[in-house]
């Protein structure tokens, strides 16, 4: 007879214990603690629905604690809701309003304060191994780790992993690899033998130079170059991005990794004599990071990425996997320690490097060294709606938007090989140019048939290149705050996750952005006619300004841009700011008017002492404080061209309430 005993957990989750198997009921069962799976746990526990987040590893919050602190932001339109709330955080802690390159102790210590403020159960180290299903529904999933096995009901899943492993064990389709251009018909997926992080002509690629008897390099595959655009299962490289530190009070040295082997790096010998070195940032891209640290990533032909090693990531078993993992440490590891110690390497570079070493504050359970392998790729959905290179140029526009990407549709080299009797490396894209584009809310759903209650936010329904545009952290977190939201919907209606109205989930994100409640921003662009009126001369601006337009005057004839609030702004405290998409000719100064509900105020906007950080020209500039009162009018702000030496910007303006402020 089966022996069943029951006890409650926090009040909420309920936990059985049948044969010694541990079995617990949620609303939400979430696969994978990267930062969409907290960002997710998050808006679905502050919804009021019980959440268990489980992990197989024992890292939280993904690439953005594992090393991305240089964020890749595209274009800050994109970044919403608790995405946006995450980077304003992060300028919390380094005293500012929203910063965008961290260090990554600070990125996990954020994600595990949210999960922190909420009653969602977290089980790490917990591989799944089995998904039950009854029809096209998931019943149940099946994790086994130190603790034994253990079995999870609920009523939504989540599949938050870089790859894909509950979509996959739910027989749900997917793709591995680069589809084929006629597939979606697409321009740039493929094989693609471009420029990009290419190596130079006359690199020879065998062990004796000149004798192909002699085998290839290491590094090097024996793949033939296939025709441009053609489809394969290669999977574009993954590497680490680095954390070192110059500060010697915190540095570990860079010390001989374990199975180093000075021939994995002959090719970049190779390289660099026909590339003189000059610094390290001819090997790396070396960005600083707060406090004396870096993060690095992949630069030119030979450098970070472990081409052509990581194929079988996807599909593999988590053995299988951790050599993997663990062959790409190993490999970084002995790249930096060649590039600081090896003969070949000119003195003053080694010298450079061995001014940096590990930090002793960063990673201290994994022995300083980062968690996270950088899956920029693993597995795919195919979904509902397949996102492809099309949807980014905007050939195809859905109309069920949930999130935004605006990235450049970038894909890493996919495999080096021997291309006319020289070293190639094959598969590099980077095509960029467009406004950010929807992202489909069934990109993110399972076609019907095969699951009806399971959401996919990271490794949705898209193509090779275009999941290459989408595949950014803030943009993954904005997907699974959706599809949370979703998730909630589709268990207070008992629906399908299929039937969840789109309406319904923009609604529910326009009314609590910040999921806990707080109070909203008041944003206000100048494409909405309805809140925005132009006097004067204003052009359409050239460049990378907020969102998908901004207006410019020149300095001369008065032209002003008056931003009224969409509704009468709660009395209190706001920190005001406007949108500074800076160019060589944008003005240092000029007037902004400000009516608060009691009466219109003047400042001068002095722009001398912004500061634009990361991957961006164009930043929000604070205006100051302003007190909010009950007024006849809605508060509005107008932007003058009145003192300015140059050009004037009017993109957007933004009230952010006290409780948002940096402390």
């Amino acid at each position: 007879m089966k022996r069943i005993f029951k006890v409650a957990l926090f009040c909420c989750f309920s936990i059985s214990l049948v044969y010694g198997q541990q079995k617990v009921e949620v609303d939400l069962c979430i696969y994978g603690a990267s930062s969409a799976g907290v960002v997710a746990a998050y808006t679905a526990a502050n919804a009021g629905k019980t959440v268990l987040l489980v992990d197989p590893n024992n890292h939280i919050g993904g690439l953005s604690s594992g090393g991305l602190g240089q964020t890749d932001i595209g274009n800050k339109f994109v970044v919403t809701g608790l995405a946006l709330d995450f980077y304003r955080k992060i300028g919390k802690h380094y005293h500012t309003f929203e910063q965008w390159i961290f260090e990554p102790k600070v990125a996990e210590q954020i994600f595990k304060n949210y999960l922190a403020k909420t009653k969602v159960q977290l089980w790490m180290e917990q591989p799944l191994t089995k998904v039950n299903k009854q029809g096209n529904a998931i019943t149940s999933i099946e994790v086994n780790g130190k603790e034994g096995a253990k079995q999870v009901l609920a009523k939504v899943f989540m599949d938050c992993t870089y790859e894909g492993d509950l979509m996959a064990a739910s027989q749900v389709s997917y793709h591995v690899g680069r589809e084929d251009n006629s597939v979606y018909q697409e321009t740039i997926n493929g094989v693609q033998l471009l420029n990009g992080h290419q190596m130079p002509n006359a690199v020879d690629p065998y062990k004796i130079k000149g004798d192909p008897s002699s085998g290839l390099l290491w590094g090097i595959t024996n793949e033939k170059l296939l025709p441009q655009g053609t489809g394969d299962k290669k999977v574009q490289a993954y590497n680490y991005r680095i954390t070192l530190t110059n500060v010697p009070e915190n540095r570990i040295p860079i010390s001989k990794p374990d199975n180093y082997d000075p021939q994995r790096y002959e090719l970049l010998k190779r390289q660099k004599e026909i590339q003189p070195w000059k610094s390290i940032q001819d090997v790396f891209i070396w960005s600083l990071m707060p406090n004396g640290k870096t993060d690095i990533n992949n630069r030119n032909g030979f450098s970070t990425d472990m081409i052509a090693m990581n194929w079988d990531y996807p599909e593999a078993d988590w053995n299988r996997r951790k050599e993997i993992i663990k062959a790409h440490e190993d490999y970084t590891k002995g790249l930096l320690y060649f590039v600081g110690n090896d003969p070949a390497v000119p003195e003053h570079i080694r010298s450079e490097i061995k001014q940096w070493g590990y930090p002793k504050d960063e990673y201290v359970q994994n022995n300083h060294w980062s968690p996270q392998l950088y899956i920029r790729e693993a597995r795919r959905m195919v979904g509902e709606v397949v996102m492809t290179q099309n949807h980014c140029q905007a050939r195809e526009v859905v109309s069920d938007d949930i999130g935004y990407a605006a990235y450049t549709m970038d894909s890493h080299n996919c495999d080096r090989l021997v291309v006319d009797g020289m070293v190639k490396n094959e598969g590099n894209v980077e095509v960029g140019g467009f406004l950010p584009f929807p992202i489909s809310y069934r990109s993110i759903t399972p076609k019907r048939q095969e699951a009806n209650n399971l959401l996919v936010p990271v490794c949705l329904s898209s193509s090779h290149i275009a999941f290459g545009s989408i595949r950014m952290e803030p943009v993954f977190m904005v997907l699974a705050q959706s599809a949370a939201v979703a998730a909630c919907l589709a268990i207070d209606q008992k629906r399908d996750v299929q039937d969840v109205a789109i309406a319904d989930i923009k609604q529910q994100l326009a009314k609590n952005p910040k999921a806990d409640n707080r109070a909203a921003d008041e944003l206000i662009h100048v494409s909405n006619s309805k809140q925005v009126k132009l006097n004067g001369v204003w052009e359409d601006g050239k460049g990378r300004g907020f969102g998908m337009s901004f207006k410019e005057a020149k300095a001369g004839t008065l032209a002003s841009a008056r931003f009224t609030s969409s509704k009468p702004l709660k009395p209190g405290k706001y920190k005001l700011y406007t949108y500074y998409p800076k160019k060589e000719e944008s003005s240092g100064t000029h007037r902004i008017l400000i009516y608060n509900g009691k009466g219109v105020s003047t400042r001068l906007m002095d722009y001398s002492k912004v500061e634009i950080k990361g991957q961006t020209s164009s930043t929000w500039a604070e205006v100051g404080e302003v007190e909010i009162f009950k007024g006849k009018q809605n508060p509005y702000v107008e932007i003058t061209n009145q003192d300015a030496n140059g050009l004037v910007a009017a993109n957007a303006v933004l009230f952010v309430p006290q409780s948002d402020q940096p402390e």
